[in-house]
């Protein structure tokens, strides 16, 4: 038998999976129902045990093409149903073998629905997994005695430690130092899809270090770890902002330019980890579905101007689920963009590819022109390296009052018979129906109730939209 203790004590058993022994991290939960070898070797999950929530996970193996380090950096992994053999022409390797060939201890025949119902409730927290302790209580002092996430420096522990290259595909346009604060390894090829030879550097390089390579840009990647640590890279970011040299930041990178520009981050309640995320891009109302791994955010006003030493900075992108800032954009005095960083992952490995235009913004950037590619069109649905067509930046929106509410859309008659009930409010007694003409209401054509969720202390609650055809139960739970 295997167990998993929770540091609030709560206990869990079932089947090794992988290597056996035992590990203690954070746990935290993933819903991406794909793409577990990318999470796997994604450094940012360096010392967090990691719990998928959906059901079956293994089932098309491990291949020798898909990693985004050479290295599993999970501290653990939770599965409910691992499939007990792989199917894709592809599959060089069970997963279960791999996690064994790394040393990672995992444990299956879990309930992770209630795990995950677990974590949402009370928070992401310290954990440990045996297959060789039978004491619970000795597993639980073992893991209250680990250190925190909050706090912890990390990005030092997974980052190269000698500078390496990667060339532009064909003819080079430009030029990138990418500091490495954990970075995947598909992130410089969609940069080099697009001209951009890329240089990248250890997370402890200096300013001299930087600038020797002359670039046309600087890059920060993903990372694990508390934002809060990581002073040499925001001090090193200032300097860059100082020289006006084109930046663009993912995740970690994301929260340091927060840093840099004098906002402070935080630790939310349980994070965002999955590729289903939705993000608005408030320069132009689009939704994006996103990757997203992040444990930290950017605390920003979400509807006004910050004045900062190096111009003007806004919040660019937020989470729908929760308000959480998901990007930052910094003009200079003559509302020319400078730099700019969004919090979840446009490289997305595997998937979803909707913000791939973000790394031609970047390259548009650095080649100082005023233009950026458009978003994916409502029609075509085009995004990243398929969108060859460019137009001007759009100014953002005003602060002193917000954008008017989309226009209704007449109802199909699926939408008819999938209405919610006009005679019943929603969570918070707002009541979505059809109004008289009989197009949906404002309220109506969302089709959503809504519930109040808080993601992270001080934090002020915020409005999370679920399916009002569903239940919401007293945890905070959509029941199907």
């Amino acid at each position: 038998m295997t167990m998993l203790v929770l540091e609030d004590g709560r206990v869990f058993t079932g089947d090794a999976y992988g290597a056996c022994g035992e590990t203690i991290g954070e746990a935290v939960f993933c819903t991406a129902m794909t793409g577990y070898q990318e999470t796997l070797t994604d450094p940012s999950y360096h010392r967090q045990v990691v719990v998928m929530t959906a059901p079956h996970i293994g089932n098309t193996g491990m291949n020798d093409t898909d990693d985004e380090s050479g290295h599993i950096w999970v501290a653990g992994y939770v599965v409910r149903d691992p499939a007990r053999l792989p199917s894709s022409w592809r599959s060089t390797d069970s997963l279960a073998a791999r996690l064994t060939a790394h040393g990672v201890v995992g444990i299956s025949g879990v309930d992770t629905r209630a795990l995950t119902r677990h974590l949402r409730e009370r928070g992401a927290m310290r954990v440990g997994i045996s297959s060789s302790e039978t004491d619970p209580l000795a597993l639980l002092a073992r893991v209250r005695a680990a250190p925190v996430m909050s706090g912890s420096s990390l990005a030092a522990e997974v980052s190269t430690t000698k500078a390496y290259t990667v060339s532009a595909v064909g003819v080079r346009r430009a030029r990138v130092a990418a500091l490495d604060l954990g970075l995947k390894a598909t992130t410089p090829q969609r940069l080099a899809e697009r001209g951009v030879e890329t240089v990248v550097l250890p997370a402890a390089s200096t300013l001299h270090d930087l600038l020797s390579i002359n670039p046309d840009g600087v890059f920060y990647s993903n990372g694990p770890g508390d934002p809060a640590t990581a002073d040499h890279q925001v001090a090193l970011l200032r300097e860059v902002l100082d020289r006006r040299i084109p930046f663009f930041g993912i995740c970690l990178g994301n929260q340091l330019f927060g840093r840099a520009l004098g906002l402070a981050t935080y630790k939310l309640r349980y994070g965002h980890r999955g590729i289903n995320q939705p993000v608005m891009d408030l320069t132009t109302g689009k939704v994006e579905v996103t990757a997203h791994n992040h444990g930290f955010a950017v605390e920003a006003p979400l509807d006004a101007t910050i004045s900062t030493p190096y111009g003007a900075a806004r919040v660019s992108h937020v989470c729908l689920n929760d308000d959480v800032v998901e990007g930052l954009e910094l003009s200079g005095a003559d509302g020319r963009l400078r730099a700019f960083s969004v919090q979840y992952h446009p490289e997305a490995a595997a998937g979803p590819h909707d913000a791939d235009y973000l790394f031609d913004r970047f390259l548009a950037l650095m080649s100082r022109t005023d233009t950026v590619p458009p978003r994916p069109s409502d029609a075509g649905g085009r995004s990243g390296s398929d969108n060859r067509h460019r137009f001007a930046r759009r100014p953002g929106p005003s602060t002193s009052e917000p954008p008017p509410p989309p226009a209704p859309n007449p109802m199909s008659l699926e939408e008819w018979r999938d209405r919610p009930d006009p005679e019943a409010g929603g969570l918070d007694g707002a009541t979505p129906g059809v109004d008289g003409t009989g197009r949906r209401s404002d309220e109506g054509a969302r089709l959503v109730a809504r519930r109040r969720t808080p993601q992270g202390p001080g934090r002020p609650c915020t409005v999370q939209t679920v399916d009002a055809g569903r239940a919401v139960d007293a945890g905070g739970e959509v029941e199907g």
